[in-house]
């Protein structure tokens, strides 16, 4: 392909039409649309109710605002994915995902299913309902752009080996969300473990076709960044593609067996559901009930 200059607009117009040529042509990884083109729905789930399908590169990354119900699920399809994750509450996003308190309320470093992404003020923002995989880290967060420069040379966003964080600040502007916005995040796929001693033990992946299933419990901004882990031992960059998949459904109820698993679990989701309470308006006058 000759290449096209840039310095006039029908030329810029040919580059970029270059571009997105060469990428359908080439890279799988990409939101999926039209919504016929979708994959096939998990068992139970109407095609209706899907309402988002992408496959992230390794080393990309995807955001979503999604409805108080929504499942999310995050697959590694070739074994070596990692979803950093954060979450906000899409409304008051000032309310985010509280790593440290997500591990000490619920007396659990190592979080599978039936477990809460909880915020900092003591609300579930998501359950997590299922998971194949296991190897997940709630300790060590993403990686930085001086530690990917140390390591692999660069860790620019749009550079070869690219940083979570770096990752997560892209993702965040989408949503008005600043650097100083970001958390500590959650990570899945890439396990740790930590030994007798208090040293971390990188597990690696449970291999491809993994998956982790997390239930909306408010209203959420999702940001997802798929890199490398930071205590993955290779020495090259290594990440392959993540499939999210996201579809209606319910948060959880009071009649779910998940509400009452752990006093500390019910306490975060009644905290939920009296927040939400005390913002829904009462009927208007003469209105049906």
């Amino acid at each position: 392909m000759t290449a096209s200059s840039t310095s006039t607009t029908a030329g810029a117009r040919e580059h970029a039409r270059a571009q997105e040529a060469a990428a359908a042509g080439s890279v799988r990884t990409r939101p999926v649309v039209p919504a016929s083109a979708w994959p096939t729905p998990p068992g139970g789930v109407a095609p209706e109710d899907l309402v988002h399908a992408e496959t992230v590169a390794g080393g990309g990354y995807t955001h979503l605002a999604v409805a108080r119900g929504t499942h999310v699920r995050l697959t590694d399809l070739d074994g070596d994915a990692c979803a950093h994750v954060l979450a906000f509450h899409a409304e008051q996003p000032w309310e985010r995902l509280n790593v440290a308190d997500t591990v000490k309320v619920q007396w659990q470093v190592y979080l599978t299913t039936g477990h809460l992404l909880l915020s900092d003020q003591g609300r579930a923002l998501a359950s997590v309902v299922a998971d194949t995989s296991g190897h997940h880290d709630t300790l060590f967060g993403t990686t930085t752009r001086a530690r990917n420069e140390a390591r692999y040379g660069d860790g620019a966003a749009h550079g070869p080996s690219p940083a979570g964080r770096e990752l997560f600040a892209l993702a965040g502007a989408k949503h008005d969300l600043t650097r100083r916005d970001l958390p500590p995040s959650i990570s899945f796929f890439q396990g740790v473990r930590v030994d007798d001693d208090g040293a971390p033990q990188h597990r690696g992946s449970a291999g491809a076709g993994a998956a982790v299933t997390l239930v909306a419990e408010l209203p959420l901004i999702l940001l997802v960044a798929n890199t490398a882990h930071p205590l993955d031992p290779r020495e090259r960059f290594t990440c392959t593609p993540l499939e999210v998949l996201a579809w209606r459904g319910y948060p959880t109820a009071p009649s779910d067996p998940r509400w009452d698993a752990t006093p500390e679990g019910r306490r975060a989701l009644e905290n939920t559901a009296a927040h939400l309470a005390a913002r829904t308006a009462r009927p208007t006058a003469g209105a049906t009930r």
